[in-house]
């Protein structure tokens, strides 16, 4: 039987961009049924990030949206539809800038007065309080703003960005635990809640023992490559054919690694004795190591440290991610045709239930794909729906 808790839980999602989304696609592959509110003129700016494109879709939409049906409403002339929806919503999850959903008539004390059942989650940029908390947000401001880019890159070059949205995903996933927490309180209460979360909070929860160590020891951390201030050898290093990453995270593991590399000497020297020396001496023992794992290719390296209990892993592009046949033995690679794109394969949850892999229910939708269907279900007629179409007020897919 399919993992679907949700079941029966309506989602209203008046989000753009990525975290958001992020958060009601987890909600949705759960078993919710989430309706995704778009503008009328264009609906999620998302929907133009590209290249890369699959059959004029943004990739990066349809990686983020799917198991959602599409509501095109303008927010302002359409208020009243929303607060038919919000009426009989479980969840509304938004992330419009500091205020402006109060100023629409949105906002959670509103909603809730109506709805005392409802769970109102707002996604925010630096947070609701604060000098900053009126400012707009993006995940490389707050992987600026909150330290990332700082700890990130090369030592003594200038900090990079982390390729992967790391701050959104991070966010939207915290607006899922909030909301699951709060429906889950729900049932004993039967009351909702009004939960919040930020990017900015959530870039600074990524830095939790980068400021405990800064505050204990006043060393401010800088980037390392692939390396880790706190462990050596716990880094990538360069091989024949490529690059393969090596977690020799204590002594134990150290020792199996020096023999298995042919230098086992290496821990009775007193500057790799332990892992603080290693710390300490971590330049002249990564040339050391350098220099052996250079003479041999990834495969060679990975079947002799496996054997050796040596945690390594391959330094891998996306190509290879995507034709690995540890990811294609995890089924997380899911086939969801899409009108636009029938060949469509996203990423499905991480998630398995009793052996079985949590899948997406639909793909993203087209914009305004479900209007119609979502304002029936609403009770408008018909002849309201399509008067509200030709005032422009909703979009019909």
């Amino acid at each position: 039987m399919s993992f679907q808790p949700l079941a029966g839980i309506r989602v209203l999602d008046v989000t753009t961009s990525y975290a958001g989304p992020f958060c009601s696609e987890l909600l949705g592959a759960l078993g919710a049924d989430v309706v995704k509110v778009e503008a009328p003129d264009g609906g999620d700016a998302a929907r133009t990030w590209g290249p890369p494109f699959w059959n004029s879709q943004s990739a990066i939409f349809l990686s983020v949206n799917a198991g959602k049906r599409s509501l095109a409403v303008d927010l302002r002339r359409g208020r009243d539809v929303l607060l038919r929806l919000a009426d009989r919503a479980d969840v509304f999850l938004q992330s419009l800038r500091p205020g402006l959903a109060e100023e629409l008539g949105l906002g959670p004390e509103e909603l809730r007065a109506r709805n005392p059942r409802l769970v109102y989650c707002s996604i925010g940029a630096f947070g609701r309080v604060g000098p900053w908390s009126a400012q707009p947000g993006f995940d490389p401001l707050m992987q600026a703003a909150g330290g990332i880019i700082s700890v990130t890159g090369e030592p003594a070059r200038p900090g990079v960005r982390v390729g992967v949205s790391l701050v959104d995903q991070g966010t939207g996933m915290w607006a899922a635990i909030a909301i699951l927490a709060a429906l889950h309180e729900r049932e004993r209460s039967g009351q909702g809640r009004e939960v919040d979360v930020s990017l900015y909070e959530t870039a600074l929860s990524y830095l939790s023992y980068h400021v405990t160590g800064y505050l204990g020891s006043g060393d401010v951390p800088r980037g390392r490559g692939t390396a880790f201030p706190s462990i050596v050898p716990y880094q990538a290093f360069a091989v024949s054919d490529g690059q393969l990453m090596v977690a020799a995270a204590n002594d134990k593991l150290f020792a199996a690694l020096a023999e298995a590399i042919g230098l086992p000497e290496l821990p009775a020297d007193p500057r790799f004795a332990t892992n603080p020396d290693r710390v300490a001496h971590r330049e002249e023992l990564a040339e050391i190591l350098a220099d052996r794992l250079a003479s041999d290719n990834r495969a060679a390296w990975l079947q002799r440290l496996e054997l050796a209990g040596v945690p390594a892993a391959p330094v891998q592009d996306v190509a290879e991610v995507a034709e690995a046949e540890q990811t294609a033995a995890l089924g997380i690679l899911q086939r969801l045709p899409h009108p636009a794109v029938p060949d469509l394969v996203v990423m499905a949850p991480p998630l398995s239930a009793d052996g079985e892999r949590v899948l997406h229910q639909r793909p993203a939708p087209l914009h305004g794909e479900h209007s119609a269907e979502v304002l029936a279900e609403a009770g408008y007629s018909e002849e309201e729906i399509g008067e509200l179409a030709s005032a422009g007020i909703v979009r019909l897919g």
